[in-house]
């Protein structure tokens, strides 16, 4: 039951090339970076990432991104990513970008055993009937584009269907962890977290504060341990501030 790994290097050493990685995180808030960074530094390459953005410019997904290490990102915002945006429109990296409310409930699906749903969202749009870009070739012409997904008419509204995501691995960041894997998330870290954490055959979390079992108030839980593999105590992290506006 103690699922308390020594060192980050050591809780990520089994991720291989080409694993589908889900992660945690909504612009710097949440983001488990440690886990990232123990990820760098372990080589692994080719893979594919499912997180609402594939990190900035030096930080979270963008340092792994920056090197190269990224095939294939399921994102719903590719935000001021400046390397993100080179590489996509050289052809250098595969995107399936995907709306955010669905992307979290395919994540949740995935964890919950759930194969397909059907949302509203993306009807009428290409990304129903296809044609969305997913890779460019080195001319700037469409290598690979997305294929148009099955709709249907429920009570007179129609519907497109949308697969769940069951990831090979999941990174999350949590404020406090216990020694069976139960997580507690502070404020708006508890964004993507929850439903990467779901969606990861492996789930690996980074926690600020490791207590012992019994410490956390059951209601006060926002990830089960049966859903986490691997904890890693880290410490206190600094959220950074992604645009600082002052007064003049």
């Amino acid at each position: 039951m103690d699922k308390v790994s020594a060192t980050p290097a050591e809780a990520v050493a089994d991720i291989s090339d080409g694993s589908t990685v889900a992660v945690g995180g909504f612009g710097l808030v949440g983001v488990p970076e440690i886990l990232i960074g123990a990820l760098l530094q372990q080589g692994a390459k080719e893979l594919e990432t499912v997180s609402n953005n594939c990190g900035t410019d030096g930080f979270g997904l963008g340092v792994l991104l920056a090197k190269g290490r990224i095939r294939r990102t399921i994102s719903s915002y590719v935000g001021d990513n400046k390397e993100f945006a080179r590489q996509y429109l050289a052809g250098e990296l595969e995107v399936e970008l995907t709306p955010q409310g669905t992307l979290a409930e395919r994540l949740r699906a995935g964890g919950a055993g759930i194969p397909a749903f059907f949302t509203p969202a993306g009807v009428g749009t290409q990304v129903a009937e296809g044609g969305l870009p997913r890779r460019y070739d080195s001319r700037g012409g469409v290598a690979i584009a997305s294929p148009p997904k099955e709709t249907r008419v429920f009570d007179g509204v129609a519907y497109v269907m949308e697969r769940g995501i069951a990831a090979d691995f999941a990174l999350v960041h949590a404020w406090k962890g216990d020694r069976h894997g139960n997580l507690v998330y502070r404020r708006s870290a508890r964004n993507f977290n929850p439903v990467a954490a779901a969606s990861g055959r492996i789930t690996i979390a980074q926690v600020e504060h490791l207590v012992d079992p019994g410490e956390l108030d059951p209601d006060a839980v926002h990830t089960p341990g049966i859903q986490v593999q691997r904890v890693v105590p880290v410490g206190r992290v600094t959220v950074g501030i992604e645009k600082r506006t002052v007064r003049a």
